[in-house]
């Protein structure tokens, strides 16, 4: 008779557990969104009719593992451009609880960079938790249907990108070319957490 409330207690547990999980996983279809760039504009997927695929990289001006990997993220747009995948930076951080990530910033940091890619914002921090994104940087590849197909982080060393050895994006886009699996489908994302607005 005792071995049932335990058992209830076991199962209500793993559900609390599920209901807590947050953010897609490798299979799942991401929402699309329409946000602001710092050219004014705006930019969803559903913009690029013809794309193979989606990168989408959640990024900001401030955090010093963002910074050492905006050259390597300028270079990939540029790459895979042309191969028919679209990369898509958002800056999910709150501009009040870190200044320098306000749209003035951004708009600084794009051209300063010349970055060739929209760089976003996620205005009221609407899409981000949506996504489960929870570093900057931290990189979701999307197939053409929007299906998640790689998590994680861009590589495997932050500090110097001559030093990688493995290219975790680059692979994961290429076993797409091939019709395969990613491999690995997710990895851990490195960099620094996400900046929210304190609640008063």
């Amino acid at each position: 008779m005792k071995a049932i409330p335990i058992i209830l207690i076991f199962m209500s547990s793993l559900l609390v557990g599920n209901s807590l999980s947050t953010g897609y996983q490798p299979g799942d279809t991401a929402t699309d969104f329409k946000l602001k760039s710092v050219d004014g504009k705006f930019y969803s997927m559903a913009d690029y009719k013809d794309a193979k695929g989606f990168i989408l990289v959640f990024t900001c001006n401030t955090c010093p593992f963002a910074v050492k990997y905006e050259d390597r993220i300028n270079d990939l747009a540029k790459k895979y451009k042309s191969k028919g995948y679209i990369l898509l930076a958002i800056n999910p951080n709150d501009p009040i609880a870190q200044p320098d990530d306000t749209f003035e910033f951004m708009q600084k940091k794009a051209k300063d960079k010349k970055f060739a890619f929209p760089y976003l914002v996620d205005e009221g921090q609407k899409i981000y938790p949506q996504y489960g994104a929870t570093k900057t940087p931290h990189v979701f590849l999307l197939d053409k249907n929007h299906v998640v197909k790689y998590i994680g982080a861009i590589d495997d060393n932050s500090d110097d990108a001559s030093a990688v050895k493995e290219k975790y994006l680059e692979n994961a886009i290429a076993a797409l070319e091939n019709g395969q699996a990613p491999m690995p489908e997710t990895t851990k994302a490195i960099g620094c957490s996400i900046k929210v607005k304190k609640k008063a």
